[in-house]
């Protein structure tokens, strides 16, 4: 038999042919000129199967790579030249065709017999035209590529408009403060947890690569299963259908538990962050607001301060812990998917792509419209709710009224209003999922019609086309929820504005002077001509000057709206003077730190605050460690002793929020006990018995007899018999000024104003 070596006296050379692995039967080469060049590397496929010699060849677009099987008849230096020769062949028979020179007919093309490698002439002329139909091809699939390149930039363009139309109509609804108080708000509410963040927008990144590589495999074992042997997989060295079923199945288990840890642990870390974020944020912004000055604590501000700490705060981490992960595996998925398509299947890439905007049309439409929907479905919900709670609550009068069928019926139409709304939302949810799925469907359909095209005419192989079918479609569906992550986002720069500016309120100012230590302070109080008003009212005090004895009981009576309350805050530096100054011991206490002074100072409102907890931890609170014979001491004093030891639990029993289980009078002696225990050198009872009967407020007066001894006392009362044994009153009227001063006995002698309460009071005539 004449050998390739025989025949081939000069061989052509191409330089873009390298040898990668030489074994007996078997050879492996790296060809440029078929890289990412199908219609050549079918061409040299069926050149190199045709040659004698030849068992079996693989040419691999993808890679480059050439696999030739051989028999034994034939040495690997025979192999080596004929796959040379073929390549070159082809080479130089593509480059005259491409400048206009018909192969077939020009001799030039055909080459000698002592030029030719050991193939057949009509061989060399199937490789001549075939040569010549693959450049007309190239010609035709160049122009092919650049009407699907310029379909795929349109839906590239489409999709960047409709996000940003939404993000911008989104945008006019929220405040722009966050974006004036900082260029990248997403990064202030991080702060110190950038790491964590880039962690998990890593792990979820290689989740969603893994979950990807998964459906690749899964798809290269359909191809094995039709084509019976993956050609990539037997290019790699792996030969055998059921050697590389084995091998995908292997791998595929491996990925599938690659996702599920990766995906464990980037939702651990999403979570955590998000936890982490609301810490930090609630912790942080908590402590700033502890200091705020106390107008910016009450009344209507509560409300917006606790809105702020509990929701808005909940909206920083929630973000990060949902959202934000979803974004970064949809960035993923097409940071991925689209070079893979615009490199193994460029002719589809468009039409894989083209639902995505239009599911995102979609998402953000959805997103608007039930918006509405499910405000009115959460009002519905919220009456329903409100009337069974308030129904239930007044069964005692439902019953006496007989009115039970007629609540039956409020609830039977409300409940139906209800349905009727929920039904709209389902209806429109539904809606929006089936549009999605045909889109999706449409989608993978226009995939299968013009890849299999591709696949039949060969520019596509099947085994890149195959494993790509169902990738799309994992974004589409993310897509869904796009709508609600820009929503989302908006919602979290807005509530990110309302805790900046919650931060932004002005702290307490503090003294800068010396400290006030509270076991030196004599108790010697001066309003030297103090004049305050509140914000947007008429002053509270004006001029006022009165003085408060050390060691001694000092009444402050008036009417309502003469400045009683106003004069304790004062002391308290609750609020500071407009102007006057208030002194202690000689000190403007404007000019001592708050801490100090509040320290020096016990007081006790007229209606004051319990805390959810025990009896004991609310006498306690202030003096945390108190021990539990102090507790009972104080409570003893403050005639609070006698109801607690009758509880169930005593000093342990829980009292419920503001003390919920106790009456009015059992409150107020529970404060004056943690007062009593504080142990100040004044303390300022504001209508602190005020409602206690007769007899036990004689009872704390007594005590408070024995308490008052060697401190300042400040009793401010509208029940003229709680000071009545006062050293000194004070008598205020309207515009908080000074109408009178004295003792009791006093007073009543001067028979003005505090005698004609007096006489009211007592029940007694007044002229």
């Amino acid at each position: 038999m004449t050998t390739l070596m025989d025949t081939v006296a000069r061989p052509p050379v191409y330089a873009g042919v390298n040898a990668r692995s030489v074994v007996p039967g078997r050879q492996r080469w790296e060809a440029g000129l078929v890289l990412r060049r199908p219609r050549l590397a079918r061409i040299l496929e069926s050149a190199l199967i045709r040659s004698e010699g030849i068992s079996r060849a693989q040419v691999n677009p993808v890679t480059g790579g050439v696999l030739v099987f051989h028999d034994a008849t034939v040495n690997s230096t025979e192999v080596a030249h004929l796959v040379r020769s073929t390549v070159a062949l082809i080479a130089e028979n593509v480059a005259k065709l491409l400048a206009g020179t018909d192969p077939v007919t020009d001799g030039s093309a055909c080459p000698s017999s002592a030029g030719a490698p050991a193939v057949s002439r009509s061989t060399l002329s199937g490789i001549a035209v075939a040569g010549g139909t693959a450049a007309v091809l190239a010609v035709g699939a160049r122009n092919l590529l650049n009407k699907s390149m310029l379909a795929f930039g349109g839906v590239v363009t489409a999709t960047a408009l409709i996000i940003r139309r939404a993000w911008r109509r989104a945008g006019e609804h929220v405040d722009d403060g966050a974006h004036q108080r900082a260029s990248h708000p997403l990064l202030r509410i991080v702060g110190r947890h950038r790491g964590r963040l880039a962690l998990a927008s890593v792990l979820s990144a290689v989740c969603q690569i893994s979950e990807m590589a998964l459906s690749l495999f899964i798809g290269w074992i359909a191809v094995v299963l039709i084509k019976g042997e993956s050609a990539m997989l037997t290019g790699m060295g792996l030969v055998g259908a059921a050697n590389q079923l084995w091998f995908l199945a292997g791998v595929t288990a491996l990925v599938c538990l690659a996702v599920a840890c990766l995906s464990y642990a980037s939702g651990i870390e999403w979570r955590t962050l998000g936890q982490a974020i609301q810490h930090d944020w609630r912790n942080e912004t908590y402590a700033h607001v502890q200091h705020l000055e106390l107008g910016h604590l009450e009344g209507e501000r509560t409300t917006r301060i606790a809105g702020a700490l509990t929701d808005d705060v909940n909206q920083l981490g929630t973000f990060f812990a949902v959202s934000a992960n979803e974004v970064v595996q949809v960035v993923t998925s097409f940071l991925v998917l689209v070079p893979v398509f615009l490199t193994l299947a460029p002719q589809i890439a468009w039409i894989a792509f083209l639902p995505v905007p239009i599911v995102a049309w979609l998402s953000f439409h959805y997103h608007d419209r039930v918006a509405a929907d499910y405000s009115v479905s959460n009002e519905d919900r919220t009456k329903l709710h409100s009337r069974l709670v308030n129904s239930l609550e007044a069964s005692a009068t439902v019953k006496s009224f007989c009115a039970e069928d007629y609540e039956a019926e409020r609830i039977r139409d409300l409940s139906e209003t209800y349905r009727r709304s929920n039904h709209r939302t389902d209806q429109s949810a539904v809606q929006h999922t089936e549009t999605v799925r045909v889109c999706t469907t449409a989608s993978m359909a226009g995939m299968m019609l013009l890849g299999g095209r591709a696949v039949l005419n060969g520019t596509l192989r099947f085994e890149v086309f195959s494993p790509l079918i169902g990738l799309p479609q994992q974004v589409l569906w993310r897509l869904t929820r796009l709508g609600s992550t820009v929503d989302q986002y908006q919602r979290t720069l807005a509530a990110f504005d309302r805790v900046e500016r919650l931060r932004g309120l002005p702290l307490e100012p503090d003294g800068n002077g010396k400290r006030l230590d509270p076991r030196e302070v004599s108790g010697d109080i001066v309003l030297d001509q103090v004049t305050f008003a509140y914000p947007g009212r008429p002053p509270a005090l004006e001029n006022l000057s009165l003085r408060i004895a050390p060691g001694r009981v000092t009444g402050i009576v008036g009417a309502t709206g003469s400045g009683k309350t106003t004069v304790a805050k004062l002391i308290m530096r609750f609020q500071d003077a407009g102007s006057g100054r208030v002194l202690i011991d000689g000190q403007d206490i404007r000019h001592l730190p708050r801490k100090d002074v509040r320290r020096a100072v016990g007081f006790v409102a007229q209606d004051p605050f319990l805390f959810d907890g025990t009896i004991e931890e609310n006498i306690c609170y202030g003096t945390f460690e108190a021990s539990h014979d102090r507790a009972v001491e104080a409570a003893r004093m403050a005639e609070a002793h006698g109801f607690i030891e009758a509880m169930p639990m005593r000093y342990d029993t829980l009292i419920g929020e503001r003390g919920a289980a106790l009456s009015g009078g059992q409150r107020q002696r529970i404060a004056l006990a943690r007062a009593i225990l504080k142990n100040s050198p004044v303390v300022i009872l504001d209508e602190a018995t005020s409602a206690v009967d007769n007899e036990t407020e004689a009872a704390i007066q007594r005590t408070l007899k024995v308490f008052a001894a060697d401190r300042t006392l400040v009793v401010i009362a509208h029940r003229l018999s709680t000071i009545r044994q006062a050293d000194w009153i004070y008598v205020l009227d309207k515009g908080g000024v000074v109408a009178e001063e004295g003792t009791h006995a006093e007073l009543l002698g001067h028979d003005g104003l505090y005698a004609s309460l007096w006489r009211l009071q007592a029940g007694e005539k007044v002229a």
